[in-house]
Parts: structure tokens; sequence; C-alpha cells
């Protein structure tokens, strides 16, 4: 049971955490209605936690393990126990005020399984499939957050494409780490189309190819921001998809002729991206 957690201290920690591991997310939230603020937070904090599991894990196995404790607190949450882990704490005390769907929550936590596999993706169609998954039901589920259950799933295809226009891009800029951590993000049926070596990616070695291949992921990236944008959302779900308006900066940079993601970096000032965010709030549209 929840006695004698001090909640705010826990929403205070999944900002603090926030504010350090997804930045972005963070600014998007900075410009929610205040009132949905503590919830998206919540989310937002789980899904950090999940997604760098594969990250802090040193084989898949304890990755395994800790996706299972994942799913046990999520069968908990609604009786309180939330095993004192702050993010569960405010997904705990969210669910007494907003219906997040456990299933949907779960289903976070299946997908990031496909983290912890040392193979790459088989084809573009299963990359982009997780991206949806995986960015895309985030959203969702942030848009169900400020609009409800009914308004997200009427927008979804929108969400689906913002989401996956996000992870696609986020995939690039987090090639070099992926690399050091031993994993190919890249699809075989791209690497094989380009014909790329990928242990020359693994070893931190720029190429032709691999600039072939980002350039495609980019163009898919940008395809699916462009048909995000076509669909448009209401402007009361428009917070959750926000961080997809920073895809077409990342892209600029990633995408650049000369640029070494193994020697530069692909990031954007905090002032900028504000300033980005702040823009397409007050035009509606990401």
């Amino acid at each position: 049971m929840n006695d004698g957690v001090d909640i705010k201290a826990s929403f205070d920690a999944c900002l603090a955490e926030l504010r350090a591991g997804d930045h972005d997310r963070f600014l998007s939230l900075l410009l929610a209605p205040a009132e949905k603020r503590p919830a998206l937070l919540a989310l937002y904090a789980f899904n950090l936690e999940i997604a760098r599991i594969a990250e802090t894990v040193s084989e898949p196995m304890m990755g395994m393990i800790r996706l299972q404790w994942w799913r046990e607190v999520l069968e908990g949450l609604d009786a309180g126990e939330t095993r004192g882990h702050h993010a569960a704490v405010a997904l705990a005390e969210t669910r007494k005020h907003v219906d997040l769907p456990l299933s949907d929550l779960t289903a976070l936590v299946d997908m990031r399984e496909r983290d912890l596999d040392e193979e790459p993706f088989e084809d573009m169609a299963a990359l982009e499939g997780y991206a949806v998954a995986t960015s895309g039901g985030l959203m969702s589920l942030a848009a169900t957050v400020l609009g409800g259950e009914g308004a997200a799933a009427a927008h979804r295809e929108a969400i689906d494409h913002a989401g996956a226009a996000f992870a696609l891009t986020g995939l690039l800029r987090a090639l070099p780490a992926k690399a050091a951590q031993g994993h190919v993000m890249l699809p075989v049926d791209l690497m094989r189309r380009h014909d790329l070596d990928p242990h020359g990616l693994l070893h931190g070695r720029m190429s032709e190819a691999l600039r072939a291949a980002m350039r495609e992921i980019g163009s898919a990236a940008r395809a699916h921001l462009a048909s995000a944008r076509r669909e448009g959302v209401p402007k009361e779900l428009l917070p959750a998809l926000l961080p997809a308006s920073l895809c077409d900066r990342y892209l600029d940079i990633v995408l650049a002729e000369g640029f070494d993601p193994f020697r530069e970096r692909s990031d954007v000032p905090a002032f900028r991206r504000q300033l980005r965010l702040l823009g397409r709030k007050w035009r509606g549209r990401i």
C-alpha cells in the first residue's frame, strides 16, 4: 500500500528525472494545461524508466526481469502496491483521476522487450511498427490525458504518424550511443540496399553507405511528420504531439552534408527548442 509515501516528493523526483533524461518531453509538458501536467508527468516518467532499461543492464535477461517487475507494478497500481518507486507512486495517484488503460501501459512495457534484442530489425516496416507502438503509443496515452480516450482514438492516425516521426528521428540521433553498446538499430533490408557493413557502424566509422541509410530513415521520418501535419489534431490534444515539431531541426542537423554522428552532436539549444514549441502551440499545429 501507499501508506506513508510522500506523493509530492515522488512527483518532484519524476520532474527532476524527466528534465535530465527526456528534455524534449519536459519542455512540451510546460506547455500543457496546468491541471493536466501531473498526469502527463507521471506518464512520461514511467516511459523514461522503461525506455532506459536496455541502457542500464549488463545483459538482456536482467532487462527482462526489470520489465517483468514493471508489469507486476502495473497490476498492483490500483491497490496502491507501488513498491515505493516514485514513477509508480505518481502513476497510481494519476489513475485516481485519469483513466489510463492498464492494457496500454502494459503494451508499452511489452514493446521494450525489443530493445533487449541484439538482432537488428528485419526491415523498415518492422522498424516503423516499433516506432508507432512505442512513441505513438505514448503520445496516444498523453492525448487520452488531455482530451479523453475517445478524442485520442479519433485522432490516432495523426498521433501514430507524429510518434513514428519522433522515434525515427531519435533513432538517428542515438546511432552512436547504441553502436557503442553493441546495438545496430538499422534494419537489415536497409543495410543490404546500401551495402552497409554493420561492423563499421559498431566501430564508429562514418561512410557514404551509412549516410545513404540515414537519409532513407530521415525521409521516412519527414513523411510521417508531413502526414501528421496533414491530419492535424484539436488544440486540446496538441501538447501530446508537440515533441514531434522538433524533428525538422534535428533532421536538418543529422542529415546535413558532411555530418558525422560519431564526431559531432545533434543537440539544439534549449531556448531554441522552447521557441519552436511555443510557436507551434500558438499556431495550433505541430
